[in-house]
């Protein structure tokens, strides 16, 4: 019996998963909402130790980077078009750039203008102002009960942060059709990365 064919698009985000799977990026978890559609990607992200962000389990939001913008000229931005979307990009190099960005938040071009603003005066009273980091801890707070509706543990400490896990895959019989998959893609793929001793002005303590 002939096997379906499987769009190269396919292909292509399966190899990323599985890469992802086997080497995460340590501080996100990644699923797909369905297993049988590889086209929607479930993208969580943990907070990192040691900043006002720790424990906590986000799932939703907005990111405003020039990687995910389309690859037009576009002067008003002040972006290059070699800053925006090209087909070298992959899920890995984006989720990366989310890390770049809670590092080191573009307060000049923000998606979020009032956390801009907020954040820019916390950082300009050195942590006197607190409403950034009032509703920081407030929104923590309220992914625990993601969180445990997920089945998952948070990291809290920078060895369960950065420690490499296995994320479970799909059983042999699901509508992915995993072994097919393979035999054409096994041959594809690898990659590293750590959070490590990066420090977070974003979420640091106050100096």
């Amino acid at each position: 019996m002939a096997r379906p064919l499987v769009p190269s698009s396919q292909k292509a985000l399966l190899l990323e998963l599985k890469g992802l799977q086997e080497e995460p990026v340590e501080g996100f978890r990644v699923t797909l909402v369905d297993e049988g559609d590889l086209y929607n990607w479930e993208v969580a992200i943990f907070g990192p130790p040691n900043t006002y962000y720790e424990g906590g389990y986000f799932k939703t939001g907005d990111v405003c980077i020039s990687i995910l913008h389309p690859p037009v000229d576009d002067p008003q931005s002040g972006e290059l078009p070699s800053e925006r979307w090209n087909p070298t990009q992959n899920v890995r190099t984006i989720l990366l750039s989310v890390i770049s960005l809670l590092n080191e938040p573009n307060t000049f071009s923000p998606a979020n203008v009032d956390a801009s603003v907020m954040y820019r005066k916390w950082k300009e009273s050195k942590g006197k102002d607190r409403e950034y980091t009032d509703i920081i801890r407030k929104q923590v707070l309220g992914t625990k009960v993601d969180a445990e509706r997920d089945g998952v543990k948070v990291p809290t400490t920078l060895a369960e942060y950065c420690v490499k896990t296995k994320a479970p895959v799909p059983d042999e019989g699901s509508d992915l059709f995993y072994d097919y998959y393979y035999e054409d893609a096994e041959a594809e793929a690898e990659a590293d990365s750590c959070f490590g001793d990066d420090e977070d002005d974003s979420g640091n303590e106050e100096s």
